[in-house]
């Protein structure tokens, strides 16, 4: 059987795109080039299926979650706040894989930053 090989990219609609853009590169530090290509360190890839009635993304309107590894959670999350994003309070830790803490971007999207255990 033919596999995949990793993750090809992620993609979603924006009413503005450029600032969409704009605002992952500047508050998540993804350094994007001219074709929106980002070459992430390696690392472990989550790929799980919820239940259709999952609060976990947020609003209940959004079918995916972007998931980003982060060296330093706490460090993340302060940044995040200081730029003034909209940024979860809780964090949540699970032993054996890590803390997570959530942020939402600027058209809704739930974005999960995880930093591994």
């Amino acid at each position: 059987m033919e596999r995949v090989r990793g993750v090809g990219g992620y993609f979603v609609r924006s009413a503005d795109p450029d600032a969409l853009g704009a605002w992952y590169r500047d508050r998540l530090g993804l350094d994007l080039d001219d074709n929106g290509m980002w070459h992430p360190e390696a690392g472990a890839f989550v790929f799980a299926a919820f239940d259709a009635d999952t609060g976990y993304f947020g609003s209940r309107a959004r079918r995916t979650m972007l998931n980003f590894r982060v060296r330093d959670l706490d460090a993340m999350l302060a940044q995040l706040r200081a730029a003034g994003a909209d940024v979860a309070e809780e964090t949540q830790d699970v032993a054996g894989v890590g803390r997570f803490g959530r942020v939402t971007d600027p058209d809704g999207n739930r974005v999960e930053l995880w930093q591994s255990g």
